[in-house]
């Protein structure tokens, strides 16, 4: 059962989230904040799987909110949900931690979707978004230092290069002939090594340190293997 929180001042998206949720049989809505400070609250007694985070809130904003959240619980999932796809903010809490974003007029089957994604661990933007974020944070932080890919074994880096790319977790199994689990697994220790909190985060990393090119594409292509190669 994946655990959500939903955290907007609107009554109404409230509303209309928990009903969505809460009629497939593999979510639980176990609380609705109408502000960050409650959003906070909310998290550490329910200590839920994902939280639904809106950004523009009074009081405590959803920004402040989430570094609150993972903070205390790191390895909590949050979506923002937002008006405007081009929200400057959206970047901001990606940095912050958050997983992906969601817009409120999004159809509601990808919302379902977008919470399974996340509690997995998958990525929740599109690869043109992924391209536009990621360009961003090149722009915003071109002094800044970042963790450079030391200490990954040899398949970790080529996982790392593809994230870079925007593939989701399957098309990298699919590319790697290797299982969707094994992709799992590569791309939570690379993150755990280089102390990275999503998927966003390794994708600049990948581009930053010289992974992927600026077409997007791995600098060295990788070697494929099958899913029951001891390499991986």
């Amino acid at each position: 059962m994946i655990r959500v929180l939903i955290a907007d001042d609107q009554v109404l998206v409230r509303a209309g989230v928990r009903m969505l949720l809460q009629a497939n049989d593999d979510m639980e809505v176990v609380g609705e904040a109408d502000d960050g400070a409650e959003a906070v609250r909310l998290a550490e007694r329910h200590l839920p799987d994902v939280i639904l985070m809106d950004l523009r809130m009074p009081r405590v904003d959803g920004l402040e909110a989430i570094r609150r959240v993972l903070a205390a619980r790191p390895g909590t999932r949050i979506v923002v949900l937002t008006t405007f796809a081009e929200d400057s903010n959206v970047y901001a809490a990606l940095r912050a931690g958050a997983v992906g974003f969601l817009v409120k007029d999004d159809e509601p089957e990808r919302m379902v979707d977008a919470v399974r994604r996340a509690h997995a661990g998958e990525q929740l933007l599109a690869p043109s978004v992924l391209r536009r974020v990621v360009e961003r944070f090149l722009d915003a932080e071109e002094q800044a230092a970042v963790p450079a890919p030391r200490g990954l074994t040899e398949r970790e880096v080529e996982v790392l290069a593809l994230v870079g790319t925007g593939l989701s977790n399957a098309e990298i199994a699919e590319r790697l002939h290797v299982g969707v689990t094994t992709v799992k697994t590569h791309i939570a220790a690379a993150m755990d090594k280089l102390g990275l909190r999503n998927r966003i985060q390794a994708a600049v990393v990948a581009h930053r340190t010289g992974l992927v090119d600026a077409s997007f594409r791995p600098v060295r292509p990788p070697r494929g293997g099958s899913a029951n190669s001891p390499a991986d």
